[in-house]
């Protein structure tokens, strides 16, 4: 089984495979770096040691820790070096026939009880060991970039890993210091399948005029607490990676709509517009602009927000004649023609208090009206937005909750470790299961339920797993 004692080999010197040789090094282990390129072994030992230079500089490591952690890792171009390794990472190019040939190298020079996993993030940890030698010892360890910051590790079985090999890993992984969790070999594991939608519903909004992206960007910051938005998260990434993921996600699971990706963004990489590395993605990066929400009114700050706190926790209130309330997945014009009266609808809130808008739509002028002036007395600014069924930023959490249940319902991972995953792996700033039971399993039912039924898309649905959680909540 794997232990503190063993050597620990990195096929790849970009930069995952150096952020994982220096996770490891740290933790203790002699490493052994492997790439085919003397330039590319050359960028991974710059890449380790201003990684150990920024950990000196804030105080976290002394300048003879960082020597000595340099001096465990070994850097070469023969893959014989690798014969003493009792675990091997691979971090190289996503392309299973690309994988499949270095690890039958591997296997050519490791011993029989040598340990190969993969740091792939999309292809399937099955295929990759399938005809190789020993299969039960092939997994995936999937590790986050960069490496030696971000805390996730996935820990992959595939149909044939050994599970004592797999329990071995993790509790390796958590002694080096990273929060890991179990994960089925399916298409995109835990967090590349839940986070498909919060993409995909950024997109969608963008799509069908709900705001423009600044504005959808700020308000997932904002209302939310997500550390950025899908526009400027993607132009980060890279958009021709992360619609590459998504035609992945959606072609492993032969069409299932919950994963769709956006055809505004294969457009995007189409015109050559990847995002940040080419100057230009959803936003310019050739001119140092940033780019600013529009609001339908600017406050100065002043207001009482325990107004908006009350509408919160009852739900709604009346403000001028008109219905105030918080989205139900039910869209204004449709809540209004039932009630027979103005309604503006608010999006998501996370923290009243920390919020500095708030986004709403509303079925007439009066209700616009209406929501300027709740806004201001609260001391907010506002956010007009087309009226959709759950809004912007609802939707996107009641979709992200749908598919984490679905993950649930599928064994990919326990409820507990969908959270745990998606916080520490993409850093939401909450879990989307913990979300849906603090909103009311229930409410969230309901909610989706509606935006199907307005929509006329059985995407939105809620899976069997959150309605089954829902009815025995009710219980």
């Amino acid at each position: 089984m794997l232990n503190k004692d063993l050597i620990v080999g990195v096929c790849g010197a970009g930069a995952m495979g150096a952020g994982i040789a220096q996770v490891a090094a740290q933790a203790g282990h002699r490493v052994i770096v492997l790439d085919q390129f003397d330039d590319a072994l050359g960028r991974g030992r710059d890449t380790l040691a201003k990684g150990l230079a920024a950990l000196v500089k804030r105080g976290k490591i002394a300048e003879s820790d960082a020597n000595e952690i340099s001096a465990r890792c070994e850097w070469s171009l023969d893959v014989d070096a690798l014969s003493d390794a009792g675990l091997i990472i691979e971090a190289i190019v996503e392309n299973s026939e690309v994988k499949r040939a270095l690890f039958q190298q591997i296997e050519t020079v490791v011993s029989g009880d040598a340990v190969i996993a993969t740091n792939t993030s999309s292809l399937s940890v099955t295929a990759l060991a399938s005809g190789h030698k020993n299969p039960g010892r092939y997994m995936g360890l999937h590790f986050f970039n960069p490496a030696p910051v971000m805390k996730l590790v996935e820990v992959v079985s595939g149909a044939e890993t050994d599970a004592a090999l797999a329990a071995s890993a993790l509790e390796l992984m958590k002694s080096w210091g990273k929060t890991a969790v179990m994960a089925r070999d399916v298409p995109g594991f835990i967090v590349n399948r839940v986070a498909r939608p919060f993409y995909s519903e950024g997109w969608r909004a963008l799509e069908e005029g709900a705001a423009d992206a600044a504005t959808i960007d700020f308000l997932y910051r904002d209302l939310a607490g997500f550390r950025m938005g899908p526009f400027e998260l993607g132009d980060l990434i890279g958009h021709d990676i992360n619609t590459a993921a998504a035609k992945s996600v959606y072609d492993a699971y032969f069409g299932r709509t919950r994963f769709t990706p956006s055809l505004m963004q294969a457009q995007l990489v189409a015109a050559g517009r990847l995002g940040r590395k080419s100057g230009r993605g959803v936003y310019s990066y050739e001119e140092k602009e940033t780019p600013t929400p529009t609001f339908a009114a600017s406050s100065g700050g002043q207001g009482d927000v325990l107004l908006l706190e009350d509408l919160l926790v009852k739900g709604w209130i009346d403000h001028h004649g008109v219905r105030i309330m918080k989205c139900d997945g039910r869209p204004a014009g449709r809540v209004a023609a039932e009630m027979k009266t103005p309604v503006a609808v608010l999006d998501f809130i996370r923290d009243p208090e920390a919020a500095t808008a708030i986004a709403f739509a509303a079925s007439n002028d009066k209700a616009k009206e209406a929501a300027l002036s709740f806004a201001a007395a609260c001391g907010k600014n506002a956010v007009a937005l087309k009226d959709r069924a759950g809004l912007v930023v609802f939707r996107t959490l009641l979709q992200l909750a749908n598919c984490a249940g679905d993950a649930v319902r599928d064994e990919v991972a326990s409820p507990d470790a969908v959270d745990v995953a998606m916080m520490n792996g993409v850093n939401y700033p909450f879990g989307p299961i913990a979300w849906a039971r603090g909103e009311g399993l229930g409410h969230v039912v309901d909610a989706l339920d509606a935006v199907a039924e307005e929509c006329g898309e059985a995407m939105y649905r809620p899976g069997e797993w959150l309605r089954a959680a829902a009815r025995r909540g009710l219980l």
